[in-house]
């Protein structure tokens, strides 16, 4: 297998279960519309034609295998394992280098700038350092790449605040990491994000015109 993967983490696209918080300024109907347009953009923009890496779409629920093989038929996927975000993560990267991986990067599907070059320059420094963030405007990070698993970056970790970056770096210098930091990154959890990243939303909203229309009039 090459060398490099690429995890992708996706949730089931179900109104309710996903961009909740937007949900509750836009609705969760549209919410999850538009979390399933910004997954599939980020897959798009993330492909690797070459096969310069292996990649993996890692779903939750583990039960919905079903609704993910028809949404995204042609990529080979896997459930994520249960337990929070954290856990989650750090099975993920478990894994990969279990299974032959010597550089892993790990990306969710809530940024829309996120594209192939984030990836490929994460990779790239990890050829040189032990740790690579892509950092969120919000305090969190887009993409997470390592050279080997390190459980103790996730674990006890307050997810969705806004010291997720900031607490991973202390405790990479901690750990004695090398690290390098990607440009930063607008993920969409909010209408004003909705607002702010709309030239990168517009695009993808092609072919759904009701939908860029509600976003469109909210922004």
């Amino acid at each position: 297998m090459p060398v490099e993967r690429l995890i992708i983490f996706v949730k089931r696209p179900r109104p309710g279960e996903v961009k909740t918080r937007l949900g509750r300024e836009i609705g969760a109907e549209d919410a999850a519309a538009l979390y399933r347009v910004m997954a599939e953009g980020v897959l798009r923009a993330t492909s690797a034609p070459d096969a310069a890496h292996d990649r993996i779409v890692l779903y939750a629920p583990a039960e919905a295998d079903g609704e993910i093989g028809l949404w995204l038929p042609r990529e080979r996927r896997a459930p994520q394992a249960d337990g929070d975000l954290g856990h989650r993560m750090a099975d993920a990267f478990a894994r990969a280098f279990a299974e032959g991986a010597a550089r892993a990067v790990l990306i969710g599907t809530d940024a829309p700038g996120l594209g192939r070059v984030h990836v490929e320059r994460a990779f790239e420094a990890l050829r040189e350092v032990d740790l690579v963030l892509g950092p969120a405007h919000d305090g969190g990070y887009y993409l997470i790449g390592l050279t080997a698993p390190r459980p103790d970056l996730f674990a006890g970790m307050a997810w969705s605040t806004a010291t997720v970056r900031a607490d991973t770096l202390q405790r990479a210098r901690a750990l004695g990491l090398r690290h390098r930091l990607l440009p930063e990154l607008r993920d969409v959890d909010t209408l004003a994000d909705v607002r702010a990243e709309w030239q990168r939303l517009a695009p993808l909203l092609e072919g759904r015109e009701a939908l860029a229309r509600r976003l469109g009039g909210a922004s």
